[in-house]
């Protein structure tokens, strides 16, 4: 049922009328180029469906010239095909049909990155690290789409796998189950008067999430609350206001949203009677927690209603809305900036002028503009929302960055986990000794940092053999990539502390999913150590929001 059938179609004239559907045009200058870009890119694509030498497939030409025409814009403007909806639905509705599992694809390779407690890919007995070879009667080494898709179908369907685990081949049945992926995937006390909650993204049932898990703390005594926000990539604008009015009173704006489309200008005020609007509140971002993260941290801190701890975030100040369109499909336009109460946008990155490799420029710090908080306190926009109490182990060195883009700590972990496999409920100590295995374990990988400075350099080679005059700078090219990786080995030496935290995140995972993370997180974690420590100094704490 997935052999891919190729045949030629004829794009009809007709096509050009469908273009137009649900689509009305003002009488301005702009109508007849729109008019004319389309009858031209309608022409072209029937004639190059036509008379192109090999079999073509009109729906993946159509796929790739539309996603490539958007991608000039912002990475936020994304066309959906039929199967691109469904994603998309489920990540803003928090359910969805399948194994229960995180999935990546690298290298050709279907690797399980994090089974989820309790569902069918746990059920099944797989780990993170696990590489899935077939499902069902498909190999995969063969397989060109997204395998993914494979593991999805109604709830029961049964699936048999074949995976690799440690250089040996298993199989077992997985039985698909509705999945629900929590907004709060945990929430806890981290003494007896500082309730902690985890908010990891903003789908339609986040609001009602927190708001459970507020009142369950007050319940066990919090008197104080810590909201992680911490790798947040943001979700519903709705949401984020809906959390907001839990803690400010009704009728406070939050948010405005401001297009050069009338319809698009919002304002948005919290709806609902608050849940506390006393209770002392330290929010948690970094530089992951994006787009709607930002609007909560950003509106609590103008309204001086919360002290922002961690790092700068990512400075997301783009509003998209999903429009339908025709046969199914989708596309997420970037309609509008939003901006925080005190009127900042925080935009980091500016897409309407790139630089001679076609990348966004950065938003230049002397350029950002001051605003106030409510209390007088001085903020600014462009760039994220930078934090009340900054805080240097927030950030992420970039040599750690390198390792975990590059499954350097994953792939270590997995090989840790199997040499000792019974450690249970007790946290991995990481010594001195197990960052020396990790870093000869790099080697004996022939691990890849691949930093900003080694792809320069490689790239740098590239363009040598392009024209030519790579063998008269062979040698100084491989003395400069040496020298480069030397500086690497420098630089994951002086980060190792840093480093042996993230090898211990990922073993907890191991060994006792997300969940035990968190747990772990209470106690152990610097951040919210030092979240805890400036809400139980209520001096401090008022002294920062000017009280």
């Amino acid at each position: 049922m997935f052999k891919r059938f190729k045949k030629k179609y004829v794009v009809p004239v007709l096509a050009t009328g469908l273009l137009f559907t649900g689509v009305s045009f003002s009488y301005s200058d702009d109508f007849f180029e729109i008019a004319k870009q389309i009858e031209i890119f309608t022409t072209l694509y029937k004639t190059v469906n036509t008379n192109y030498v090999d079999e073509t497939n009109p729906g993946e030409l159509m796929d790739k010239a539309i996603k490539s025409m958007l991608a000039d814009l912002d990475p936020y403007t994304n066309y959906f095909n039929e199967a691109d909806v469904a994603k998309f639905k489920i990540n803003n509705t928090g359910e969805y049909t399948g194994i229960g599992a995180m999935i990546s694809r690298k290298d050709g390779k279907l690797i399980v990155q994090e089974p989820y407690k309790d569902y069918p890919a746990d059920k099944a007995g797989l780990k993170a690290g696990d590489e899935i070879i077939q499902i069902g009667d498909i190999a995969l080494a063969d397989f060109k789409e997204d395998a993914s898709e494979l593991l999805k179908g109604s709830k029961n369907t049964k699936i048999s796998i074949k995976y690799l685990r440690q250089g040996k081949t298993y199989t077992t049945d997985l039985v698909l189950s509705e999945v629900d992926v929590k907004a709060v995937p945990f929430f806890g006390m981290v003494d007896k008067t500082t309730g902690y909650i985890v908010l990891s993204q903003f789908n339609a049932k986040a609001s009602s999430e927190t708001k459970a898990a507020l009142l369950d703390l007050k319940g066990q005594g919090a008197t104080k609350i810590i909201l992680d926000l911490r790798g947040n990539p943001g979700g519903l604008l709705n949401e984020a206001v809906n959390i907001c009015s839990l803690f400010v009173k009704e009728g406070e704006v939050i948010v405005t949203t401001k297009s050069k489309n009338e319809k698009y200008n919002n304002t948005y005020k919290t709806r609902t009677a608050p849940v506390d609007l006393d209770i002392p509140i330290a929010v948690l971002v970094d530089s992951k927690s994006a787009s709607a993260s930002e609007i909560v941290s950003g509106a609590l801190q103008d309204l001086d209603r919360a002290v922002v701890v961690g790092s700068r975030s990512f400075g997301k100040g783009l509003v998209q809305r999903p429009i339908d369109l025709t046969y199914g499909t989708q596309v997420k336009v970037t309609i509008s900036r939003y901006y925080t109460p005190s009127g900042r946008c925080i935009q980091a990155l500016d897409y309407t002028h790139k630089d001679a490799d076609g990348k966004a420029i950065r938003v230049d710090a002397k350029n950002y503009n001051t605003f106030k908080t409510r209390n007088g306190r001085s903020v600014q926009d462009g760039g994220g929302i930078q934090p009340d109490v900054a805080l240097e182990e927030s950030k992420q060195s970039p040599i750690a960055d390198a390792v975990l883009r590059k499954d350097g700590i994953f792939n270590f972990a997995t090989q840790y986990y199997y040499k000792n496999p019974n450690l249970g409920t007790k946290i991995p100590a990481i010594t001195d000794a197990d960052f020396e295995a990790f870093r000869a374990f790099l080697k004996k990988e022939k691990f890849e940092f691949d930093t900003a400075t080694e792809k320069a350099v490689k790239e740098l080679l590239v363009t040598a053999k392009k024209e030519k005059v790579d063998e008269s700078i062979k040698a100084e090219y491989a003395a400069l990539l040496s020298a480069v990786q030397k500086s690497e080995e420098k630089e994951l030496a002086a980060h190792k502390e840093e480093i042996k935290q993230l090898i211990t995140d990922e073993l907890i995972k191991r060994y006792q999913y997300k969940e035990g993370l968190y747990k772990y997180y209470l106690t152990n974690n610097t951040e919210i150590k030092k979240a805890t420590a400036l809400l139980a100094n209520p001096a401090e704490y008022n002294k920062i929001l000017k009280k």
